[in-house]
């Protein structure tokens, strides 16, 4: 996909929602600071196997003050909630995040 290409470009209402409500709203909700916003999210996105998402996210998470250690250690909780195989692909996604 070029550089210049959304991957929601296809589905122009959800690229919208996505824009406007999610980053627009959700994610500017002064209820959660986006640092703890970012661990909520890596965490879910990680549980559920999520891998496109969670590589967008992690380096999102760190623009957003997490550090990497605290990612690996996130990553490692997440082993004993959702399961060996979620943390496994986890750490392979920051492995290529954190290079």
């Amino acid at each position: 996909m070029p550089d210049d290409k959304h991957p929601l470009d296809l589905v122009p209402d959800l690229k919208a929602l996505n824009a406007d409500v999610l980053f627009g709203k959700v994610w500017e909700d002064a209820r959660l600071s986006k640092r703890d916003r970012s661990i909520a999210t890596v965490a879910m996105l990680a549980a559920m196997y999520r891998t496109k998402e969670l590589e967008f996210h992690l380096a999102f998470a760190q623009k957003n003050g997490v550090t990497q250690d605290e990612l690996k250690a996130l990553i490692t909780h997440v082993a004993f909630y959702a399961g060996w195989p979620c943390a496994v692909n986890a750490t392979r996604v920051a492995d290529d995040v954190f290079e």
